[in-house]
Protein backbone atom coordinates (compact mmCIF):
# COMPACT_ATOMS: atom_id res chain seq x y z
CA UNK A 1 0.00 0.00 0.00
CA UNK A 2 1.47 3.54 -0.94
CA UNK A 3 1.13 7.07 1.08
CA UNK A 4 -3.03 8.46 -0.03
CA UNK A 5 -1.62 12.21 -1.07
CA UNK A 6 -5.12 13.45 -1.12
CA UNK A 7 -6.05 12.21 2.45
CA UNK A 8 -8.42 13.99 4.31
CA UNK A 9 -5.48 15.02 7.28
CA UNK A 10 -2.80 17.04 6.02
CA UNK A 11 0.07 16.21 7.43
CA UNK A 12 -0.86 12.34 7.40
CA UNK A 13 -0.01 9.65 7.46
CA UNK A 14 3.87 9.99 7.87
CA UNK A 15 4.39 6.16 6.45
CA UNK A 16 5.24 5.88 2.53
CA UNK A 17 3.89 2.74 2.66
CA UNK A 18 2.94 -0.40 4.06
CA UNK A 19 3.95 -3.95 3.31
CA UNK A 20 2.95 -7.35 4.02
CA UNK A 21 3.87 -10.36 3.44
CA UNK A 22 2.14 -13.36 3.69
CA UNK A 23 3.42 -16.44 5.94
CA UNK A 24 0.95 -19.24 6.48
CA UNK A 25 2.46 -20.43 9.53
CA UNK A 26 2.61 -18.26 12.82
CA UNK A 27 5.65 -19.99 14.12
CA UNK A 28 7.52 -19.14 10.82
CA UNK A 29 6.48 -15.63 11.00
CA UNK A 30 7.54 -15.29 14.15
CA UNK A 31 10.74 -16.29 13.81
CA UNK A 32 11.21 -13.46 10.80
CA UNK A 33 9.57 -10.72 13.14
CA UNK A 34 12.69 -12.09 15.94
CA UNK A 35 15.45 -12.66 13.34
CA UNK A 36 14.65 -8.38 12.20
CA UNK A 37 12.76 -9.25 8.94
CA UNK A 38 9.67 -7.79 9.87
CA UNK A 39 8.78 -3.63 11.80
CA UNK A 40 5.81 -5.82 13.44
CA UNK A 41 3.97 -8.58 13.47
CA UNK A 42 0.26 -8.35 12.09
CA UNK A 43 -2.23 -7.42 14.76
CA UNK A 44 -3.66 -10.05 17.50
CA UNK A 45 -1.97 -13.18 15.99
CA UNK A 46 0.66 -14.63 18.56
CA UNK A 47 -0.23 -16.96 21.08
CA UNK A 48 0.29 -16.36 24.84
CA UNK A 49 2.94 -19.26 24.04
CA UNK A 50 4.45 -17.18 20.45
CA UNK A 51 4.81 -13.73 22.68
CA UNK A 52 6.80 -15.74 25.32
CA UNK A 53 9.01 -16.82 22.47
CA UNK A 54 9.46 -13.15 21.12
CA UNK A 55 10.10 -11.72 24.60
CA UNK A 56 13.01 -14.17 25.30
CA UNK A 57 14.48 -13.56 22.34
CA UNK A 58 14.31 -10.18 21.58
CA UNK A 59 13.59 -8.23 24.66
CA UNK A 60 14.26 -4.91 23.14
CA UNK A 61 10.87 -5.21 20.69
CA UNK A 62 7.72 -3.61 22.48
CA UNK A 63 5.22 -6.10 22.93
CA UNK A 64 1.08 -6.19 24.01
CA UNK A 65 -1.25 -8.85 25.37
CA UNK A 66 -4.36 -7.54 24.46
CA UNK A 67 -8.45 -8.52 23.63
CA UNK A 68 -8.01 -8.92 20.08
CA UNK A 69 -10.59 -5.86 19.32
CA UNK A 70 -13.05 -7.37 21.23
CA UNK A 71 -13.81 -10.40 19.29
CA UNK A 72 -15.48 -13.20 21.06
CA UNK A 73 -16.15 -16.55 20.27
CA UNK A 74 -19.54 -17.84 20.51
CA UNK A 75 -22.23 -21.07 19.81
CA UNK A 76 -23.80 -21.01 17.02
CA UNK A 77 -26.91 -23.12 16.48
CA UNK A 78 -29.00 -23.13 13.27
CA UNK A 79 -32.38 -22.65 15.07
CA UNK A 80 -34.09 -23.57 11.98
CA UNK A 81 -33.25 -26.84 11.84
CA UNK A 82 -34.03 -30.01 13.64
CA UNK A 83 -33.72 -31.20 16.44
CA UNK A 84 -32.03 -27.92 16.74
CA UNK A 85 -35.29 -25.81 16.54
CA UNK A 86 -36.10 -27.13 20.61
CA UNK A 87 -35.17 -24.36 22.82
CA UNK A 88 -34.67 -27.43 24.86
CA UNK A 89 -32.04 -28.98 23.10
CA UNK A 90 -30.24 -25.77 22.60
CA UNK A 91 -30.48 -24.78 26.20
CA UNK A 92 -28.86 -28.00 27.16
CA UNK A 93 -25.90 -26.90 24.43
CA UNK A 94 -25.49 -23.86 26.53
CA UNK A 95 -25.23 -25.44 29.82
CA UNK A 96 -22.60 -27.97 28.54
CA UNK A 97 -19.75 -25.06 28.64
CA UNK A 98 -16.90 -24.42 30.97
CA UNK A 99 -15.68 -21.25 29.41
CA UNK A 100 -12.87 -21.38 32.22
CA UNK A 101 -11.39 -24.24 30.94
CA UNK A 102 -11.31 -22.22 27.40
CA UNK A 103 -9.57 -19.71 28.28
CA UNK A 104 -7.23 -22.02 30.76
CA UNK A 105 -5.97 -23.71 27.63
CA UNK A 106 -6.06 -21.57 25.04
CA UNK A 107 -4.97 -18.32 26.52
CA UNK A 108 -3.21 -19.97 29.52
CA UNK A 109 -5.93 -18.00 32.00
CA UNK A 110 -5.13 -14.99 29.96
CA UNK A 111 -9.19 -14.48 28.36
CA UNK A 112 -11.92 -13.14 29.88
CA UNK A 113 -15.67 -14.42 30.45
CA UNK A 114 -18.11 -12.04 29.04
CA UNK A 115 -21.91 -11.66 27.20
CA UNK A 116 -22.61 -10.56 24.14
CA UNK A 117 -20.96 -7.03 24.77
CA UNK A 118 -17.02 -6.55 25.76
CA UNK A 119 -16.06 -6.76 29.40
CA UNK A 120 -14.54 -4.50 31.66
CA UNK A 121 -11.83 -3.17 31.77
CA UNK A 122 -11.16 -3.10 27.79
CA UNK A 123 -15.01 -3.22 26.99
CA UNK A 124 -17.45 -0.11 27.76
CA UNK A 125 -20.62 -1.97 28.34
CA UNK A 126 -20.30 -5.47 29.62
CA UNK A 127 -22.51 -6.94 32.33
CA UNK A 128 -20.26 -6.34 35.97
CA UNK A 129 -18.90 -10.00 37.06
CA UNK A 130 -21.95 -10.37 40.05
CA UNK A 131 -24.14 -9.62 37.24
CA UNK A 132 -22.95 -11.99 34.59
CA UNK A 133 -22.86 -14.91 36.93
CA UNK A 134 -26.25 -14.93 37.41
CA UNK A 135 -27.26 -15.29 33.91
CA UNK A 136 -28.26 -19.21 32.85
CA UNK A 137 -25.67 -20.92 31.53
CA UNK A 138 -22.96 -18.50 33.44
CA UNK A 139 -23.31 -20.22 37.26
CA UNK A 140 -19.87 -20.81 38.63
CA UNK A 141 -21.25 -24.44 39.44
CA UNK A 142 -20.68 -26.36 35.67
CA UNK A 143 -20.84 -29.78 36.98
CA UNK A 144 -24.23 -28.57 38.53
CA UNK A 145 -25.10 -26.96 35.42
CA UNK A 146 -24.10 -29.98 33.04
CA UNK A 147 -26.45 -32.25 35.54
CA UNK A 148 -29.48 -30.15 34.45
CA UNK A 149 -28.10 -30.44 30.82
CA UNK A 150 -28.17 -34.12 31.28
CA UNK A 151 -32.04 -34.04 32.34
CA UNK A 152 -33.42 -32.08 29.68
CA UNK A 153 -31.38 -34.29 27.23
CA UNK A 154 -32.97 -37.35 29.10
CA UNK A 155 -36.72 -35.75 28.94
CA UNK A 156 -35.82 -35.46 24.35
CA UNK A 157 -35.17 -38.69 24.56
CA UNK A 158 -31.28 -38.59 24.24
CA UNK A 159 -29.46 -40.43 26.87
CA UNK A 160 -25.58 -42.96 27.47
CA UNK A 161 -27.37 -44.84 24.44
CA UNK A 162 -28.54 -42.70 22.56
CA UNK A 163 -25.86 -39.42 21.53
CA UNK A 164 -26.59 -37.25 19.20
CA UNK A 165 -24.37 -36.73 16.53
CA UNK A 166 -23.25 -33.59 15.45
CA UNK A 167 -20.98 -31.81 12.73
CA UNK A 168 -19.55 -28.77 14.61
CA UNK A 169 -18.39 -26.12 11.47
CA UNK A 170 -15.62 -23.60 11.75
CA UNK A 171 -13.03 -21.68 10.13
CA UNK A 172 -9.80 -23.34 9.19
CA UNK A 173 -7.63 -21.47 11.68
CA UNK A 174 -5.87 -21.90 14.53
CA UNK A 175 -8.30 -19.11 16.48
CA UNK A 176 -11.51 -21.20 15.60
CA UNK A 177 -10.19 -25.00 15.42
CA UNK A 178 -9.00 -25.11 19.23
CA UNK A 179 -11.90 -23.82 20.83
CA UNK A 180 -14.21 -26.01 18.41
CA UNK A 181 -12.14 -29.26 19.46
CA UNK A 182 -12.98 -28.25 23.13
CA UNK A 183 -16.41 -27.60 22.67
CA UNK A 184 -17.01 -30.80 20.94
CA UNK A 185 -14.95 -32.42 23.64
CA UNK A 186 -17.87 -30.52 26.23
CA UNK A 187 -20.43 -31.57 24.46
CA UNK A 188 -19.82 -34.83 25.08
CA UNK A 189 -20.42 -34.50 28.83
CA UNK A 190 -24.50 -33.78 27.61
CA UNK A 191 -24.90 -36.81 24.97
CA UNK A 192 -23.58 -35.38 21.74
CA UNK A 193 -21.04 -36.67 19.78
CA UNK A 194 -19.31 -34.28 17.72
CA UNK A 195 -17.17 -34.41 14.44
CA UNK A 196 -15.15 -31.75 13.18
CA UNK A 197 -15.85 -29.60 9.92
CA UNK A 198 -13.14 -27.02 9.08
CA UNK A 199 -13.70 -24.92 6.30
CA UNK A 200 -11.70 -22.50 4.26
CA UNK A 201 -12.50 -18.79 5.06
CA UNK A 202 -13.53 -18.09 1.61
CA UNK A 203 -16.37 -20.82 1.51
CA UNK A 204 -17.28 -20.24 5.63
CA UNK A 205 -18.55 -16.92 5.75
CA UNK A 206 -20.97 -17.31 2.55
CA UNK A 207 -21.92 -21.13 4.11
CA UNK A 208 -22.67 -19.52 7.38
CA UNK A 209 -24.90 -16.41 5.29
CA UNK A 210 -26.76 -19.02 3.57
CA UNK A 211 -27.40 -20.89 7.07
CA UNK A 212 -26.03 -24.14 5.40
CA UNK A 213 -24.71 -25.46 9.02
CA UNK A 214 -26.17 -27.15 12.07
CA UNK A 215 -23.87 -26.13 14.70
CA UNK A 216 -21.03 -23.47 14.68
CA UNK A 217 -18.00 -22.17 16.65
CA UNK A 218 -18.19 -18.52 15.69
CA UNK A 219 -16.49 -15.63 16.32
CA UNK A 220 -18.40 -11.82 16.02
CA UNK A 221 -17.58 -8.27 16.90
CA UNK A 222 -18.88 -6.46 20.71
CA UNK A 223 -18.06 -3.14 20.37
CA UNK A 224 -16.89 -0.72 20.87
CA UNK A 225 -20.51 0.76 21.01
CA UNK A 226 -23.53 -1.41 21.47
CA UNK A 227 -25.60 0.12 19.16
CA UNK A 228 -24.90 -1.48 15.76
CA UNK A 229 -23.77 -4.63 17.14
CA UNK A 230 -27.20 -5.43 19.06
CA UNK A 231 -29.09 -4.61 15.69
CA UNK A 232 -26.90 -6.34 13.56
CA UNK A 233 -26.65 -9.54 15.18
CA UNK A 234 -29.33 -9.84 16.81
CA UNK A 235 -32.36 -7.78 15.56
CA UNK A 236 -35.16 -9.82 13.60
CA UNK A 237 -34.31 -10.09 9.81
CA UNK A 238 -30.99 -8.17 10.22
CA UNK A 239 -28.64 -9.15 7.62
CA UNK A 240 -26.24 -10.62 10.09
CA UNK A 241 -28.18 -12.64 12.21
CA UNK A 242 -26.78 -15.96 10.78
CA UNK A 243 -28.52 -18.33 12.83
CA UNK A 244 -32.27 -16.80 12.59
CA UNK A 245 -32.54 -15.33 16.47
CA UNK A 246 -36.12 -12.98 16.81
CA UNK A 247 -37.23 -12.02 19.73
CA UNK A 248 -39.42 -8.57 19.16
CA UNK A 249 -39.01 -7.74 22.82
CA UNK A 250 -35.56 -7.37 22.28
CA UNK A 251 -35.95 -5.13 19.17
CA UNK A 252 -37.95 -2.53 21.25
CA UNK A 253 -35.01 -3.16 24.13
CA UNK A 254 -32.54 -2.19 21.25
CA UNK A 255 -34.48 1.00 19.68
CA UNK A 256 -34.53 2.05 23.65
CA UNK A 257 -31.11 1.93 24.07
CA UNK A 258 -30.23 3.54 20.73
CA UNK A 259 -31.96 6.52 21.44
CA UNK A 260 -30.98 6.92 25.09
CA UNK A 261 -28.08 9.71 25.51
CA UNK A 262 -27.25 9.05 28.66
CA UNK A 263 -24.49 6.02 28.87
CA UNK A 264 -24.91 5.80 32.58
CA UNK A 265 -29.13 5.57 31.82
CA UNK A 266 -28.16 3.31 28.52
CA UNK A 267 -26.50 1.01 31.09
CA UNK A 268 -29.19 -1.04 32.39
CA UNK A 269 -31.25 -1.40 29.13
CA UNK A 270 -27.96 -2.68 27.51
CA UNK A 271 -27.87 -5.35 29.87
CA UNK A 272 -31.32 -5.95 29.99
CA UNK A 273 -30.78 -7.13 26.41
CA UNK A 274 -27.87 -9.21 28.07
CA UNK A 275 -29.90 -11.11 30.05
CA UNK A 276 -32.77 -11.49 27.95
CA UNK A 277 -30.13 -13.15 24.71
CA UNK A 278 -29.04 -15.35 27.42
CA UNK A 279 -32.54 -16.76 28.77
CA UNK A 280 -33.42 -17.15 25.15
CA UNK A 281 -29.82 -18.96 24.53
CA UNK A 282 -29.64 -16.63 21.24
CA UNK A 283 -25.65 -17.22 20.74
CA UNK A 284 -24.03 -18.62 23.44
CA UNK A 285 -21.02 -16.38 24.02
CA UNK A 286 -18.08 -18.52 25.47
CA UNK A 287 -15.45 -16.31 26.20
CA UNK A 288 -12.65 -13.61 24.57
CA UNK A 289 -9.50 -14.47 23.91
CA UNK A 290 -6.09 -12.11 24.11
CA UNK A 291 -3.38 -12.31 21.79
CA UNK A 292 0.24 -10.92 21.37
CA UNK A 293 1.14 -7.71 19.05
CA UNK A 294 4.84 -6.70 18.70
CA UNK A 295 6.97 -4.21 16.96
CA UNK A 296 10.28 -3.04 16.73
CA UNK A 297 11.87 -0.31 19.10
CA UNK A 298 11.76 2.10 16.19
CA UNK A 299 8.37 1.62 15.39
CA UNK A 300 6.68 4.80 17.06
CA UNK A 301 3.35 6.20 16.88
CA UNK A 302 1.27 2.75 16.87
CA UNK A 303 -1.70 1.86 19.58
CA UNK A 304 -3.20 -1.12 19.61
CA UNK A 305 -7.10 -0.88 19.94
CA UNK A 306 -8.61 -2.99 22.56
CA UNK A 307 -12.07 -2.77 21.36
CA UNK A 308 -12.32 -2.68 17.61
CA UNK A 309 -10.23 -4.64 15.21
CA UNK A 310 -10.65 -1.46 12.35
CA UNK A 311 -10.53 1.91 14.25
CA UNK A 312 -6.87 1.49 14.87
CA UNK A 313 -5.70 -0.12 11.40
CA UNK A 314 -5.72 3.82 9.53
CA UNK A 315 -1.71 3.93 10.64
CA UNK A 316 -1.94 7.43 10.03
CA UNK A 317 0.40 8.24 13.35
CA UNK A 318 2.74 5.16 12.51
CA UNK A 319 6.56 6.38 11.87
CA UNK A 320 9.83 5.02 12.01
CA UNK A 321 12.53 6.56 14.06
CA UNK A 322 15.83 5.37 12.24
Amino acid sequence: MTRNADYWKKDRPYLDGIEFTIIRNMATATLAFISGSFDMTFPYTLTVPLLKDVRSQRPDAICELTPNGGINSHLLVNRDKPPFDSPELRHAMSLSLDRKTFIDILSEGQGEIGGVLQPAPDGLWGMPPDLLKELPGYYPDVQKNRAQARHIMEQLGYGPDNRLKIKVSTRDHPDFRGPAVILIDQLKDVYFDGELETIDTTVYYPKILRKDYAVGLNGSQSGPDPDPILDLFYGCGSSLNVNGYCNPEVDKLIELQSIEGDAERRKPLVWAIERKLAEDDARPIIFYNRYGTCWQPYVKGLTIMVNSLFNGNSMEDVWLDK
